[in-house]
């Protein structure tokens, strides 16, 4: 569900956007947890379809803008210079009012926080702690360096999927021709031996039959099958439940709970490294958690808001693992919990990548062998016939 949220920042400014939540309570706790004071949540309903918006991309923005400061440029020259140069009008027009806030006195961090949607509320976190130090450029390059390192670890994820993908949806397209176009072809020549068959060859047959005489209802039920099942898997509430389910497979379930304990860490440690305090960052990475997690991770934050050690109130609530955790409490002693923090995500990293080339490995074989399993059965109920024929010739 979309909801059109108005919220008060730490800076008194008002703030209007749009988020993605399962219910109005979600969207409640989103507000909170980005340390915002929402001023009204209402469901956004639109039964026309609008354009998209072109999105902001933050690591060339934040790159170009150092590049220019380094080059002597002021903010607003560069900010200016980003504006001029922009072919999509939606982000020169963002660029545009960025700069007018400038112009008016307004700190940059303000200026970006009008528009939630083109930057979010971690990058503009990391802009407004980076003006307490006068450090932006260097909180800009620590920002790309983050979003990088989350990129790999995603592409890496996105490639190893993609031939198994495209080795199950060829298989698939095989063996619906099979089953939709070979099949009933041959049923027809076979009518007459039907009774002589094998009952799997049999109901083989009168797949084909039934096909061949009902097939564009096969053909619009399909699509319409396709469609809902599409339509289903995009609704909050049914991914919520589908992730809880996989969360329960012993191998795949702690999988996905080192993935998403990697980028809490690794924002935590970032937002930490540009001078975010502890309780702030937690709360601000809230988002990037699963709903399985957020409960924990809320009571974990609180526990460090009365004062708590991080590394208890992580361990107790099942947000680390015994390595992270004495390196959350060597980060303790040595007051650099920024930097420990992304140690920890580097080291989740090193593992999901090791664990995604082993099941990657595995898989594709599995698969291929269960293709070639089924496309030959099929092939060969149907040319059971043929050999039915040739001992009655004998």
């Amino acid at each position: 569900m979309r909801f059109r949220v108005k919220a008060v920042s730490g800076g008194a400014d008002v703030l209007s956007y749009v988020l993605d939540a399962q219910d109005e309570a979600d969207a409640r706790r989103q507000v909170l947890s980005a340390g915002l004071a929402f001023i009204s949540i209402a469901r956004e309903r639109s039964l026309q379809f609008s354009k998209r918006a072109s999105r902001m991309p933050l690591v060339t923005f934040s790159q170009e803008l150092v590049a220019l400061l380094d080059a002597g440029l002021s903010l607003v020259e560069s900010i200016e210079t980003l504006g001029e140069k922009e072919a999509s009008p939606n982000i020169k027009r963002t660029l545009d009012q960025v700069l007018v806030r400038l112009r008016e006195g307004q700190t940059f961090g303000a200026a970006l926080a009008e528009h939630p949607v083109s930057f979010p509320l971690l990058y503009v976190a990391t802009v407004r702690a980076s003006e307490r130090t006068g450090a932006l450029r260097e909180a800009l390059t620590r920002y790309v360096v983050y979003q990088q390192q989350i990129d790999v670890l995603r592409k890496s994820l996105i490639n190893a999927s993609i031939y198994p993908a495209v080795l199950c949806g060829a298989g698939l397209l095989v063996v619906a021709f099979l089953m939709g176009y070979v099949v009933p072809r041959f049923s027809s020549i076979y009518e007459d031996l039907g009774s002589n068959l094998p009952l799997a060859s049999r109901l083989l047959m009168r797949w084909g039959q039934f096909l061949d005489a009902h097939g564009y209802l096969v053909a619009c039920s399909a699509v319409g099958f396709i469609i809902a099942m599409v339509y289903t898997f995009t609704r909050p509430l049914v991914r919520a439940a589908i992730g809880a389910r996989i969360a329960r497979i012993p191998a795949l379930g702690s999988r996905l709970h080192i993935y998403q304990l990697a980028r809490l860490y690794r924002t935590v440690g970032m937002l930490q490294r540009g001078g975010t305090p502890m309780v702030t960052a937690m709360r601000m990475s809230a988002g990037l958690l699963g709903t399985n997690l957020k409960v924990a991770f809320a009571n974990a934050t609180q526990g460090v808001r009365e004062g708590r050690s991080i590394a208890d109130a992580m361990e107790q609530y099942g947000l680390t693992t015994p390595v992270a955790a004495r390196m959350l409490r060597v980060g303790e002693r040595s007051g650099n919990m920024g930097e420990m923090m992304e140690r920890i995500a580097s080291f989740y990293d090193d593992e999901l990548s090791r664990w995604v080339g082993l099941v990657t490995r595995l898989i594709e074989p599995a698969l291929m062998s269960l293709i070639g399993v089924v496309i030959g059965v099929i092939v060969v109920l149907m040319y059971f016939p043929i050999f039915e024929l040739a001992g009655s010739i004998k």
